[in-house]
């Protein structure tokens, strides 16, 4: 069965998001967007909420962009084809290889996971990630931690204070002192 991960970047004391609504601080250095780029080649197709589908919008580029490096542009062409399901409640139609979703979260999981594929079912943006934790249907937490503390804002893990046990699958720590940690949820 196809596996569940949520990953994003989280400042040291748990955020995705500062309390004034920026993520400037979690900006990947060339290291980390290698490492990202290693990442999406995993996924078979990525659930989003609507903040993170408008921020994503930018990699819907030309893969020949002369604005691009070769990184970016490796990003883009992995990412443009990469099937994408939008949860939003205001959003009427989205670009790309994007659907609306039709279906609730755990729904529209259930059918991915029927369908054949065996890379990883992304869920990416931290709302959309707690309704799916809620309902336990992440498989693996990736978190790239950036060495900042932010003091608020949208939390990465949802305080539902329901306990999840956790073991560690990897661990690496770049130059830039950004760690990133891969959990599997035990069951």
């Amino acid at each position: 069965m196809r596996k569940v991960t949520y990953s994003m970047g989280v400042s040291l004391d748990g955020f995705v998001m500062g309390p004034d609504g920026g993520f400037d601080w979690g900006a990947p250095d060339k290291e980390v967007f290698r490492f990202s780029i290693e990442e999406i080649r995993r996924v078979d197709v990525h659930l989003m909420g609507r903040r993170l589908y408008e921020t994503m919008l930018y990699w819907e580029v030309e893969e020949d962009d002369p604005k691009l490096d070769a990184d970016e542009r490796e990003w883009t062409a992995l990412w443009k084809p990469l099937p994408k399901v939008v949860f939003s409640r205001t959003l009427t139609e989205v670009r790309g290889n994007a659907r609306l979703a039709s279906r609730s979260p755990a729904e529209e999981i259930a059918r991915l996971r029927a369908e054949p594929g065996e890379g990883d079912i992304a869920i990416g943006g931290a709302e959309l990630a707690h309704q799916v934790a809620e309902a336990g249907l992440i498989d693996e937490y990736w978190l790239r931690v950036f060495p900042v503390l932010v003091g608020g804002g949208v939390p990465f893990f949802a305080r539902d204070e329901k306990k999840v046990e956790l073991e560690l699958l990897d661990s690496r720590t770049f130059a830039s002192g950004i760690v990133h940690l891969r959990h599997r949820v035990v069951r």
